[in-house]
Parts: structure tokens; C-alpha cells; sequence
């Protein structure tokens, strides 16, 4: 199958579940306890005003119609004005969403830099001290929440240390760099700990393999045997895995964004949770299940380059 035509018929299975999460997300948000009336007008709002201000958004009306006024207004690129920022939301979208794009694939070469030549290591030398050292530390690592890794670097790394900036996200593409590689290493901890174990189990199936006997018995070096051989073959169970952990990437931005201070999509989810900003929390959810799907097709399409025996179905 043409790989155009596979995209187009991903594109095609994603549209129901579209419309499954955007029911949800409408749902919930209005499950919050609160109402962006009441957060506009504050403490001393009377309930008249309440009302009155309710009524000016469309808030008074049955559920359903405020889904299907919400529907027809996302289809017309219209996603409304944020209550806290007073400016549209897909602008203070594309505001945001640099920063947690780049934070999220420097978070992603992170755990593949850590990953992948540890995993190595852990194969080549299976059982020994090394071994279980490497799988022991991994293991801390995967017990960790995000929350509790990223306060750890910043007062081990940032506040005593000084190495790093204890927030911000700089300005040139060097300081963005240097700014985000602590929230970058607390994302990428983790992510790297369950791609090691994948292709660390991988590589040590992969060494037995029949085909790598050949390429030994034919006289190629080692390095050649690991490289094409080995490592091209045990990569592609850990590129999906990779793929499958960018929504676990995007759902960690959130919490890391808010401990460092980075003016992110993740950041500005909480703050427009704290404060009822309904089509501001819609609209950056709808865009988080966009990104992964993105992903997704774009990891099948290197699933399918790696192993060309792989058909688009």
C-alpha cells in the first residue's frame, strides 16, 4: 500500500475517536467545580451577575447545544477567547506550543541517548555487575514520579550546584538548550529507563539470531555485525515503544512545565484548570491528542523504513 494512502486511511480511523474525545473534554471540563463566571467576577460576584455573565457566554443553555455550538465553532477555526489571557486561544496556542514541541523532542533524544548505549553495554556483558547495576538504576528510575525527579535536579543541580537555570526558557536557541536540559533529563529519566530494558531485551534475542552467525561466519567485523545487524533489527520494537511514550511525554510536560516555570502548553493547562478557563483547556487538550497521533503515524512510517518486510495494511 502507498504510504499517502495509508496516512489518509489513519487520518480517516482517527476522525470518530476525534469526535469521542472532544465530547469527553467538553464533559469534564464542565465537571470542574466552579464556573469561569464566578472566577471572571470573583469573591463578591452577586448571583445576578453570575447569571447575567453566564448568560452573555452561552453557558445557560442545555449541554448538547453548548457541544454542538462548540463543535460548528471549532470546524470554523474559531475556538473563542481565553477569560484569563483575553486573547483568542489558538493564538496563545501557537504561543505555547513551541516550547513544549522542543521540549518534548529534546526530552526524546535525551532517553534514546541515554538508552541506547546502555542497553548495549547490558547485553554485551548479560549477568555481570555491570549488568545489574545498569538494570538497578533503571529500575529507580521507573519507581520515580516525574514530579518528585524534577524537584530532585532542580535543588540537587539547580539551587545548590548552579549548573543549571532553576527555571525559564531563555531566549536564543543555545539558552533554550542549556534552559530546558533539566526538564528535559527529568522527562527523558524515565522514558529511558523503559526503552533500555526493551532493547536491552531486544539486542540479547537479536545476538542469537541465525543471521548474525552468518554475518560473523562471513568474516565481518564486530562493530559492522552490531551495528547493521544487531541494533537495526533490535530497534524497531523500542522506535514503537519510543512513539507509544510521546503521550506519556506530553502528559509528564504538564506537571514539569509547572515545577520549572517554563511558559509551555503544560503550564498553561494548569493555569486555565485553576482558573475555569473552559475553551482554553478544550482547545489544548484537543491539540495534545492531535500531536500524539502525529506521532504515531509518523512512528509507523519509520517502523515500516526499518523493516521494509513491514506492509502499510
Amino acid at each position: 500500500m502507498n504510504r499517502w494512502n495509508y496516512v489518509l486511511i489513519r487520518v480517516g480511523q482517527a476522525i470518530p475517536t476525534f469526535f469521542i474525545i472532544m465530547f469527553l473534554v467538553f464533559m469534564l471540563v464542565r465537571l470542574l467545580p466552579g464556573d469561569p463566571a464566578s472566577a471572571i467576577l470573583g469573591d463578591r460576584a452577586t448571583e445576578e451577575a453570575v447569571a447575567r455573565l453566564n448568560a452573555q457566554m452561552g453557558l445557560d443553555k442545555p449541554l448538547l447545544v453548548q457541544f454542538g455550538i462548540f463543535v460548528r465553532n471549532f470546524f470554523q477555526g474559531q475556538m473563542g477567547d481565553s477569560i484569563s489571557y483575553k486573547i483568542p486561544v489558538s493564538t496563545l496556542i501557537m504561543q505555547r506550543l513551541p516550547v513544549t514541541a522542543f521540549l518534548t523532542l529534546y526530552s526524546a533524544t535525551v532517553a534514546v541517548v541515554i538508552a541506547v548505549p546502555l542497553a548495549f553495554v547490558a547485553a554485551l556483558r548479560r549477568g555481570s555487575l555491570i549488568d545489574n547495576a545498569i538494570r538497578g538504576v533503571f529500575q529507580i528510575g521507573l519507581s520515580l514520579p516525574v514530579f518528585y525527579v524534577g524537584l530532585l535536579l532542580l535543588t540537587v543541580l539547580g539551587a545548590r550546584l548552579n549548573l543549571f537555570p532553576i527555571g525559564g526558557y531563555g531566549k536564543t536557541t543555545a539558552e533554550h538548550f542549556y534552559h530546558l536540559f533539566l526538564p528535559a533529563l527529568t522527562l527523558g529519566f524515565g522514558v529511558s529507563a523503559v526503552l533500555m530494558r526493551n532493547l536491552r531485551a531486544s539486542i540479547v534475542e537479536v545476538l542469537t539470531a541465525e543471521y548474525v552467525d552468518f554475518a560473523r561466519a562471513k568474516g565481518l567485523r564486530n562493530s559492522i555485525v552490531l551495528t547493521k545487524h544487531v541494533l537495526r533489527n533490535a530497534l524497531i520494537p523500542t522506535i514503537t515503544l519510543l512513539g507509544l511514550n510521546v503521550g506519556y511525554l506530553f502528559g509528564g510536560a504538564v506537571i514539569t512545565e509547572s515545577v520549572f516555570a517554563i511558559p509551555g502548553m503544560g503550564r498553561l493547562m494548569v493555569d486555565s484548570i485553576f482558573g475555569r478557563d473552559y475553551a482554553v483547556v478544550q482547545a489544548l487538550t484537543l491539540s495534545f491528542a492531535v500531536l500524539v497521533f502525529v506521532v504515531f503515524i509518523i512512528t509507523d512510517l519509520v517502523y515500516a523504513e526499518l523493516d521494509p518486510r513491514v506492509e502499510m495494511m
